[in-house]
């Protein structure tokens, strides 16, 4: 189930956290990555040479502004001729916090921008593809933010149930397309909550030291509020579902927004 040799994946925003917990996951099942984000020369280098000591017999680096729909078709077209991408993850995103009424519209633009409608445009461009091959992935990495508000992300909030509500169409559009044998074109989501990334490693520090250096301490009472669980998720546990999502056994779930979110949205 997990052998994704002579496939090729485009992870957006792949040199770290969850895109780059998924990109492992893929590499290590013996896919191709396309490597995407914003970073330099050396992360670049380093994501590339870590994803090739997990497994991917090639990693090349993308380069495409996620924010201007010309430079995702380029993007795009490039991994095309790289190659074709039959695994699509729709992760990378941006968040900026204020409430509704101090939101600049600007950052508005840019979140719808960057979390919703890029994955409109890499779908568009990659569907049609994957359903003359008989075989296609489209993992959306959304959120709870996708199922469930916050206050002060007004636009973060919309982009992922967008997200959510996009993917269940291109589901439907595409259900028809290949067959069991070939393992078919699903579109599904992923909505993590809480997730160690360098994102909020500064939070989990504070917390830890508010609690006497305990970490799990510190990170229990960080996500009390919100996730009953009390513990955080690891990209590499974003991967493994989206690794299993590729799998051809997989052909049947399709427009589904899978939590990983230790029971928030079960609230």
């Amino acid at each position: 189930m997990s052998d994704l040799t002579g496939k090729t994946a485009l992870v957006t925003g792949s040199v770290r956290g969850i895109g780059f917990g998924v990109a492992a996951a893929l590499a290590a099942a013996g896919a191709r990555i396309a490597l995407h984000g914003l970073a330099g020369e050396l992360e670049i280098h380093e994501a590339r040479e870590a994803l090739m000591a997990a497994g991917s017999p090639q990693v090349e680096f993308f380069d495409g502004d996620l924010r201007q729909p010309d430079r995702i078709a380029a993007l795009m077209a490039a991994v095309e001729a790289w190659g074709g991408v039959d695994i699509l993850v729709n992760n990378a995103g941006i968040q900026h916090t204020a409430g509704l009424a101090d939101m600049a519209p600007d950052a508005w633009d840019q979140i719808i921008a960057v979390n919703l409608s890029a994955a409109f445009h890499t779908m568009r461009l990659g569907l049609p593809q994957m359903a003359a091959r008989g075989y296609g992935r489209v993992i959306n990495i959304a959120s709870v933010h996708g199922l469930v508000a916050s206050k002060m992300k007004a636009p973060y909030v919309a982009a992922k149930h967008g997200l959510i509500g996009l993917s269940k169409v291109a589901a439907l559009e595409y259900a028809t397309a290949g067959s069991k044998a070939s393992g078919g074109v699903t579109v599904n989501c992923i909505a993590p909550g809480w997730t160690e990334t360098a994102l909020i490693e500064p939070q989990i520090e504070a917390a830890a030291k508010a609690h006497g250096g305990d970490r799990e301490a510190g990170i229990a009472a960080m996500l009390a509020e919100k996730q009953p669980s009390l513990r955080t998720s690891d990209p590499s546990e974003i991967g493994a579902l989206a690794l299993w999502l590729c799998a051809r056994e997989a052909h049947n779930v399709t427009g589904a927004a899978i939590p990983i979110d230790g029971g928030w949205t079960a609230q």
